[in-house]
């Protein structure tokens, strides 16, 4: 590896010493979120009940002897975690346990995503980009960038790169392709059940997708197993997605750094300021967090708005939207949302 001339950036993890963390960390100290040259400091936070187990961490990261990894800190400040960050990946979020009511659900985590926004606001690097990969993704995006008033809205995403991976791995299996020859799926609306995993525009080695794969295969086996994957793997692994989920942050951190060229991706991003006028035009409200079509270039997301949404996909949409709605205006009764 040459001997990286760019000056390192700071890359904020919490929730570090757990699964997602622990997968996470070693692929970005090689390299892999930022690109070949870029050397990273990575700031590593946690609560600190979890400090020791990211203190572990930090330790095999040192061990790893990595060319690009210029620092490794351990914080449970906030503060002090997103000082300067450039990236800030949002993997800690409270799950939902057994008895827990959605309300309950949301209060926990608008404690955890509200002060980490006002954080970032206060201390971040003015050309900040954060993923939020802690559950309900879409919603604490929305919390943590209502508390950072002064960081564009459009800098606040939220992760559905596993849901668009599970569905062009789907496509691919049933086609008997790699997935490299699977472009133009599309994964709209909330990073829950509610998602809708879209072929209409995809298409297989050129080839429409519809023309390959028929619709009831779509519609019972394709759209259930993507939106209920997770749970298929708590089923099978006794544990929630890890490696698939730190892969799909990767994902999504590099091609928004680097780059989609001519072919589009999915992710959520704010369908007010500036992609107002582009979530429009798929009859979205503003001041959501929304998963759309997105390409990348210069270091910016852009919504892909010359797609046409069948009926099928439409009335999919609008319910996920309508759960994105309703999530909000909970948060919002709460008292975590400007009113």
């Amino acid at each position: 590896m040459a001997i990286p001339t760019r000056r390192p950036v700071t890359v904020t993890v919490t929730g570090a010493g757990g699964q997602i963390g622990y997968a996470l960390l070693f692929r970005i100290a090689s390299g892999q979120l930022l690109g070949p040259d870029t050397p990273v400091r990575l700031n590593l936070l946690e609560i600190p009940q979890g400090l020791r187990a990211a203190e572990g961490t930090a330790l095999e990261l040192i061990d790893g002897a990595f060319p690009l990894l210029d620092s490794v800190d351990v914080t449970d400040s906030a503060r002090t975690a997103f000082d300067g960050a450039g990236v800030a990946l949002l993997v800690g979020a409270r799950p939902r346990t057994a008895g827990m009511e959605r309300a309950d659900l949301l209060e926990a985590n608008a404690a955890i995503f509200g002060p980490q926004g006002r954080a970032i606001n206060e201390h971040a690097a003015s050309e900040v980009r954060i993923l939020v990969v802690g559950n309900p993704a879409n919603t604490n995006a929305l919390i943590a960038s209502s508390h950072a008033p002064d960081v564009p809205a459009e800098r606040f995403t939220a992760m559905t790169r596993l849901d668009h991976n599970r569905a062009v791995a789907q496509l691919a299996i049933k086609a008997e392709v790699p997935v490299t020859s699977v472009d133009g799926v599309i994964v709209w609306g909330n990073h829950s059940a509610t998602q809708y995993p879209d072929v209409s525009h995809a298409t297989v080695d050129g080839r429409p997708a519809r023309e390959i794969v028929d619709e009831r295969w779509l519609e019972e086996v394709f759209v259930p197993t993507v939106a209920r994957r997770g749970a298929e793997i708590i089923q099978v692994r006794g544990a929630s997605s890890a490696a698939s989920a730190a892969n799909a942050a990767i994902d999504h951190v590099y091609d928004w750094v680097n780059g989609t060229g001519d072919r589009f991706t999915s992710a959520g991003v704010t369908t007010g300021g500036a992609n107002a006028e582009a979530a429009a035009s798929y009859g979205l409200p503003e001041g959501l967090i929304c998963s759309l079509p997105v390409r990348s270039s210069g270091g910016e997301w852009q919504i892909v708005t010359d797609l046409e949404a069948d009926p099928v996909a439409r009335a999919h949409i609008e319910a996920s939207v309508a759960e994105l709605l309703d999530e909000r205006e909970a948060v919002r009764a709460l008292g975590h949302l400007p009113g």
